[in-house]
């Protein structure tokens, strides 16, 4: 058995075989890497452009802004009883005070749920867009467009504060605002770079 070369060692070069599924590497060279092999990799992230970087910012100022108009939907808390008394009444004359005290209950923590839910879309459009994420900027896209639209629409209800009124318009700016940048030449090339980099070579 002396005479026979171990079964990793090529007998006429003395070197090892390559791994299976590779060719043969002539001696002293490296094997060549291949798709799907670790090591292979991918091109790096592009950096952030000014553009993204800028809309991340406003994306967090949006958070804040949500968090603004809960915390103005509670000093309006007088008035949105007193609007939902005046609306309960006007379709139950005779509705007990209990039944204006759940309507009430309700519309307030649908004020702190919308608030807290406004708030963690902010900052998750803001995480995800500054990663370069593709899906995250045609998320953000019709958020903005929803949140502009439905913003408008609000603008016409009773009893709505001035400082909600200035809140509000504050946010349809911003998310205008947003979706330029978003859409920038140079934050476009930024997403495609992203995923370039993401992909296995």
């Amino acid at each position: 058995m002396s005479d026979q070369y171990p079964p990793s060692q090529d007998p006429q070069q003395g070197q090892p075989y390559p791994p299976q599924g590779q060719p043969y590497a002539p001696q002293g060279q490296p094997y060549p890497q291949y798709q799907g092999q670790p090591g292979a990799g991918a091109p790096p992230a592009p950096p952030r452009p000014s553009s993204i970087a800028n809309a991340v910012k406003l994306m967090y100022a949006g958070a804040a802004l949500s968090a603004l108009g809960v915390l103005v939907g509670l000093l309006t808390v007088g008035g949105l009883k007193d609007d939902i008394e005046e609306s309960v009444r006007a379709e139950d004359p005779n509705a007990s005070q209990d039944v204006i005290d759940a309507a009430f209950t309700f519309s307030l923590a649908l004020v702190f749920v919308m608030g807290a839910l406004g708030v963690a879309l902010w900052l998750w459009m803001a995480w995800k867009n500054g990663q370069g994420r593709s899906w995250a900027r045609v998320v953000a896209t019709v958020l903005g467009g929803l949140n502009v639209v439905f913003t408008l629409l609000s603008l016409g209800q009773p009893g709505l504060s001035g400082l909600a009124v200035v809140v509000n318009l504050l946010s349809v700016v911003l998310a205008v605002v947003i979706l330029v940048l978003l859409w920038k030449k140079e934050s476009t090339a930024f997403y495609e770079g992203v995923t370039r980099s993401r992909q296995l070579y």
